[in-house]
């Protein structure tokens, strides 16, 4: 009987939970390179804001939702370097594995409906390395 309850408790538990939200985390750390090294770099959200800038090459964590339902995050790079012309490029959020496959196995409809879309932990942002090679201006 003990047994029965113990496993009652354990499928009770997983059925609460997301796959993605255990496994995941809610933000991701992108490298940020440039081919020449040295240029600056802003990062800017879906909503046009500056989320972080530097100077590549450089690692920025970045948050993968922005908490609200299914919300997953998007960014710019706009990368600049004095006697080269500007650079951008996309970082786009995308539904990682644990999501889809985890859920299937473990989390069950409260994980794909309920707990991951509200956390980062179902996205992926890609690319995790960001390069521009920045063409001379000339």
């Amino acid at each position: 009987m003990k047994k029965f309850f113990a496993i009652c408790i354990l499928f009770g538990v997983f059925g609460l939970t997301g796959c993605a939200t255990i496994v995941g985390d809610s933000t991701q750390t992108v490298q940020i390179n440039s081919n020449p090294q040295g240029a600056k770099f802003e990062i800017k959200d879906e909503k046009g804001m500056v989320i972080t800038s530097g100077t590549t090459p450089q690692s920025v964590v970045l948050d993968k939702s922005d908490g609200s339902y299914f919300g997953g995050k998007d960014y710019q790079i706009t990368f600049s370097k004095e006697g080269f012309a500007p650079s951008t490029l996309p970082i786009k959020h995308s539904a990682n594995g644990w999501y889809i496959g985890g859920n299937l196995l473990f989390g069950g409809i409260i994980g794909y409906l309920l707990v991951d879309p509200f956390n980062g932990g179902m996205y992926t942002l890609k690319p995790k390395e960001a390069t521009a090679t920045l063409a001379s201006a000339q």
